[in-house]
């Protein structure tokens, strides 16, 4: 059983270069209790985040860690150049030395898509095609491509990662069926989805792995991804994670109410609590913390457990206190848990 971090880098509320600082302190801590990766979102025109360019932060991340891995999840390929995306990733993998992965994907919001002068409804093909060249590129020595949205010859590659023939990469799930083509292709999956979903999803990727690699094959990481806040006790944590959610869902729905729609995959609830009761979501204490991801990474079958410790206005403080109790006390309970099924 591993465990990571996922930050939307949200507005907090507090000065730009002290959220950045405080952000950082945190991927210290993270790094220095065991965490498996970091994963930071990819958002535009919205405070949703306030680190829209994953490539600079994690530069810094970079220098202020040594052990943790690091990944964008997502970089939204439609927006990128393919052929200086891969140069960015060559750069951090280098910079990290063999730490970096990266997630790719399409874009959840296309209103962010369209506040950048692109056309949200051919984001799905600008998608592949980024994706195609991302992968031409770290198995060339000169890129050829034309294609549709991007036309690229005989351009000498100059730069490799760290790791070869690329980092590891990654892909957010919502169903079964999209859990096929990371299946199949060695890419480990991510799911923020329903609870009810889940299992569903990592039976699907397992029995596609298994098809198209074989039995025996170093199998992929197979997570979820959850708010997270442990204290003390329970009503502590849920009275510090209810503080703290308003500001986060404001920010997650700003840019959706602007347009006057409502996102169709992901829904939230203004109460923590309703988080917390339909499984979205995690309060309490280092026991009930360890006992509810638990049985998640049991009927869920996962093997990655991603929390989200940092959220809204929650204060700096509560934050780092959250993270210390659960790497000190709740991973080694799971962990333990995790052996009856791992």
């Amino acid at each position: 059983m591993k465990f990571g971090i996922f930050d939307q880098n949200d507005d907090s509320g507090r000065p730009l270069h002290l959220q950045y600082e405080q952000r950082l302190e945190l991927t210290e801590m993270y790094d220095q209790g065991g965490f498996h990766c970091y994963h930071l979102s990819e958002h535009h025109a919205t405070p949703l985040s306030m680190g829209p360019s994953q490539s600079v932060f994690l530069s810094a991340v970079a220098q202020r860690t040594r052990r943790i891995k690091l990944c964008p999840l997502v970089y939204l390929l439609p927006i990128h150049h393919p052929v200086k995306l891969a140069e960015e990733i060559c750069m951090l993998d280098q910079l990290a030395q063999g730490r970096f992965q990266f997630g790719v994907g399409r874009g959840a919001n296309p209103h962010e898509l369209d506040a950048l002068g692109f056309d949200s409804a051919s984001a799905g093909e600008a998608y592949a095609e980024a994706f195609e060249i991302l992968m031409k590129y770290f198995s060339s020595d000169v890129l050829n491509h034309p294609g549709k949205f991007w036309n690229i010859q005989n351009m000498p590659v100059t730069m490799k990662p760290f790791q070869l023939p690329h980092p590891p990469v990654w892909y957010a799930v919502g169903t079964a069926d999209s859990a096929v083509w990371p299946a199949q292709n060695k890419v480990n999956i991510i799911c923020g989805g329903p609870e009810s979903k889940v299992g569903d999803i990592s039976d699907r990727y397992r029995q596609e792995a298994a098809a198209s690699q074989g039995a025996g094959s170093e199998e992929a990481l197979i997570g979820i991804y959850r708010n997270v806040v442990v204290a003390d006790t329970d009503e502590e944590a849920m009275a510090i994670a209810e503080s703290a959610w308003p500001s986060f869902y404001d920010s997650f729905y700003k840019l959706w109410r602007v347009h006057g729609t409502e996102p169709q995959r992901v829904k939230l609830s203004p109460s923590y609590a309703d988080m917390v009761a339909s499984g979205h979501a995690v309060a309490g204490s280092p026991q009930t913390v360890a006992r509810v991801l638990s049985q998640k990474a049991h009927d869920g079958r996962l093997n990655y457990l991603v929390g989200q410790f940092m959220f809204g206005n929650l204060p700096h403080a509560h934050a780092k206190r959250s993270v210390e109790l659960f790497s000190r006390e709740v991973m080694p309970r799971v962990e333990e848990a995790s052996k009856a099924w791992l």
